[in-house]
């Protein structure tokens, strides 16, 4: 007679009894499942470890299961790309005081960028509250819930357990908008620990619905943007992050029209690169094809299309009267219209419909009248677009800064030239995060990705290492393909850690570390700015040796060379990340200056 496993006995015991007593936690899980919650981000601890005690048991079920960062704040980025990456909703959870605080950057990140994320924090027992408890944070000691009111759509305390259901349904539809956004609920111990309810549930039936999109779009206000682009010849459409789901009847009507096409930094994500059409990035790290684009005394009308009106792409509108009285600002809600009060028209609805909508309504004779009086574009055939010819066209469409740099043989390596090898030698389907600092400014201006909606910053609140922790969440949600961290050391001695996430799970994570020992950023702007030249230098680190350390792949590029010797398509089927510590030239400049030059500073 076979032994038993004691262990696999011992697990059956455990099932069984807890299987006997479901807790809130456990109805936490299911519901979150419901709505195709795959991962909770997080770091464990005292206060919330009955919703991990629920995570492992709906993970041995085959549910969703817990995702271990080494950090909150990376738990919250991890989060944060995983609901880029699939339009899912994010999840991130943190013990009670220190640990909720800690994830507060991460989630003010996804605040400033719209991102739909949940996020749930631990509270030390009811009755202890008041008692200056370990890791106290309620309304009576350090108060969580009042901090993340400040940076979430919603934040709330379930203080009983009859309020969980209700709570968490609210929450979940403010992560949805619009705006789009975080939500917290803080839940304390003992209530995720409680019995839980075995009743059929009335609530089930509304989170079946939670995440069905709906369609704001006011008929009155198309008619009066088509009663304006009939009006005009010479149409510029600014593309912004928010457009992703209408970019195909956006990039349609462009060409029905042949308006051009610019995006602002964070709207590259959606820059069709090496299309006739397109002119490049308007403003931070920008082009000055995009800048001309805008300013050509015969563009008549402006389309700031999800745009937000952010600074880094439009600077102080108030002193460019100008140009918004050529602007229409077309946008899915109406809280960013405040930032261009003497705008032309503002349109509020769903850019998708409005774009299709306009499509439909374009007579021909119209179509043809915008073909005839642009010349500001050649037009080559649809299957030359994106194909042998991409990286000519869309140097040539963009113009860039210093072409010979973009093609530079020289030790150390030019910034420009590295974003022209992780263009070419990267596949299609590459996704690109791009952290904070010089990262921005090189690869809005150089790096140019082959397929649209697959580069992807977080310009809204900036925090360094962000995209260090949201390639790993990116990863999660396209495990088979490969993803481009591009940060740089200052960014990496802060959150490098979150590699060994990467290397745990076997994800294909690149992470490419712009080595220039300093602060980058800080250095060149106070050069720029001719501000005193201090605190900017980092110490001398061989950041190759610590992903070795930390059981990554790492490669040491001090050359153009070493990157030539690379075998590109092993590093992508790697299981496994991979570190390239790339020693960049440390007194190349990064193009922010035409930040200056787009905005009329």
């Amino acid at each position: 007679m076979a032994e038993s496993n004691p262990l696999s006995t011992a697990s059956s015991q455990l099932d069984a009894a807890l299987a006997k007593k479901p807790e809130l936690g456990d109805l936490v899980v299911e519901y979150l499942e419901s709505i195709g919650v795959e991962y909770i981000f997080g770091v464990p601890g005292g206060a919330i470890e009955p919703l991990y005690n629920a995570m492992a048991r709906s993970a041995r079920r085959g549910g969703l299961r817990p995702i271990v960062a080494r950090h909150e704040a990376g738990a919250a980025f991890m989060a944060d790309g995983y609901a880029r990456e699939t339009g899912k909703l994010g999840v991130c959870c943190a013990t009670t005081g220190p640990g909720a605080t800690n994830l507060i950057t991460g989630v003010a990140s996804a605040y400033a960028d719209n991102v739909p994320m949940l996020v749930i924090t631990a509270q030390t027992a009811l009755p202890q509250f008041g008692k200056r408890t370990l890791q106290e944070s309620s309304c009576t000691a350090v108060n969580t819930v009042a901090m993340f009111q400040n940076c979430t759509r919603y934040s709330s305390l379930i203080s009983h357990r009859g309020q969980l259901e209700g709570k968490l349904l609210s929450a979940i539809l403010a992560t949805q908008g619009p705006p789009a956004g975080p939500a917290h609920l803080s839940i304390p111990m003992d209530v995720l620990a409680s019995p839980r309810r075995l009743r059929p549930d009335e609530y089930k039936p509304l989170f079946h619905s939670l995440l069905n999109v709906h369609d704001m779009t006011n008929p009155q206000a198309i008619d009066a943007l088509f009663d304006e682009i009939e009006k005009s010849h010479h149409i510029l459409i600014v593309l912004g992050e928010d457009c992703g789901d209408a970019i195909k009847p956006i990039m349609e009507f462009a060409e029905l029209i042949n308006a051009l096409i610019v995006s602002g930094p964070s709207g590259k994500r959606w820059a069709p690169h090496g299309h006739w059409l397109y002119r490049g990035v308007l403003g931070f790290g920008g082009h000055a094809s995009a800048f001309q684009a805008l300013n050509d005394e015969r563009t008549d009308l402006v389309l700031a299309v999800g745009t937000r009106m952010d600074d880094l792409t439009f600077g102080s509108l108030n002193r460019n009267k100008s140009l918004q009285e050529k602007l229409i600002q077309i946008d899915l809600t109406s809280e960013n219209f405040h930032l261009a009060p003497l705008a032309r028209l503002h349109v509020c609805g769903t850019i998708q419909t409005i774009f299709r909508t306009l499509k439909e309504r374009l007579p021909k004779e119209h179509r043809q009248r915008f073909r005839l009086v642009h010349d500001r574009g050649s037009q080559p055939r649809k299957d030359e677009m994106i194909s042998d010819t991409w990286e000519r066209d869309s140097l040539a469409h963009l113009a860039l800064n210093e072409p010979e740099k973009y093609r530079a043989n020289t030790t150390p390596i030019k910034p420009q030239r590295l974003m022209r090898e992780l263009s070419v030698r990267f596949p299609a389907s590459t996704r690109f995060i791009i952290d904070a600092g010089n990262s921005w400014a090189w690869s809005l201006h150089y790096l140019l990705p082959k397929s649209q909606g697959l580069y992807r910053n977080a310009m809204g609140f900036g925090a360094m290492g962000w995209a260090i922790g949201a390639s790993v969440g990116t990863a999660f949600g396209c495990p088979a393909t490969p993803v481009v961290c591009l940060t740089g050391d200052g960014s990496w001695l802060m959150s490098g850690q979150e590699l060994t996430v990467a290397v745990a799970e076997k994800l294909p994570v690149i992470f490419v570390v712009l080595n220039d020992g300093a602060l980058g950023m800080v250095k060149h702007g106070q050069r720029l700015g001719g501000a005193e030249p201090v605190a900017f230098e980092l110490p001398p680190v061989d950041y190759a040796q610590m992903a070795h350390a930390m059981g990554a792949a790492g490669e040491d590029i001090a050359a153009v060379t070493d990157l030539e010797r690379l075998d590109f398509e092993a590093i992508c089927r790697r299981a496994g990340p991979t570190l390239l510590n790339i020693r960049i030239d440390p007194e190349e400049v990064p193009p922010m200056g035409l930040r200056m030059k787009t905005l009329g500073r």
